[in-house]
């Protein structure tokens, strides 16, 4: 069980808290990309995963923050990754949808079974991002690996269970997107208003 926010999240203590910083969350292949790219086509700001990027850039340069090679040191490029794209998204007035956030980091440590240092923890109270978390789903329907996600189903839905985890342990509230054509999951998530 990740070793979230818990009682260490105090709002007192959250040095940037935007409410205009939206995340999307969930298991691989659940559709988080496809719907990014939606609400980029509806014109709203996203901000990319960092994930899929890491792995891409590592096996690229033959590196090794692979999370089959080096899930630690994986997750701490994440962490930089989140955090880089959570200090340069106030460049923008308008609301950014996140593919992922700091909780994720959480989220995948406890997932692997890798205890979360203190500075991850810290790092999650005091990046916030708006209280309502979009979490997809698995679905199995669309549901693919590749080059860069080689998780099988069983995975994805394992990965879900421990973003649930990890955002509820650090004080989120999550909104379930149904799963619907990517059009009908855009404005599912914009008449929301979060």
């Amino acid at each position: 069980m990740p070793q979230g926010c818990g009682s260490a999240f105090h709002k007192e203590t959250s040095v940037q808290n935007h409410q205009r910083f939206t995340i999307l969350t969930g298991g691989p292949g659940s559709g988080k990309t496809t719907l990014l790219g939606e609400l980029a086509h509806k014109g709203h700001a996203t901000s990319s995963e960092a994930g899929r990027a890491i792995i891409q850039y590592h096996q690229a340069i033959g590196g090794p923050a692979l999370p089959w090679n080096d899930p630690l040191l994986f997750a701490e490029l994440m962490l930089a990754w989140e955090l880089r794209s959570h200090a340069t998204a106030p460049e923008s007035p308008q609301r950014i949808y996140f593919d992922r956030g700091v909780p994720d980091v959480i989220g995948y440590l406890g997932l692997v079974g890798i205890a979360v240092p203190a500075h991850v923890r810290r790092a999650a109270e005091l990046y916030r991002y708006h209280r309502t978390v979009f979490i997809l789903p698995p679905w199995k329907e669309i549901f693919g690996q590749d080059t860069e996600r080689k998780q099988d189903f069983a995975d994805a839905e394992r990965t879900y269970e421990a973003m649930l985890r990890a955002y509820r342990d650090c004080g989120y509230d999550l909104v379930e997107v149904p799963r619907l054509p990517v059009e009908e999951r855009a404005d599912f998530i914009l008449k929301q208003g979060a």
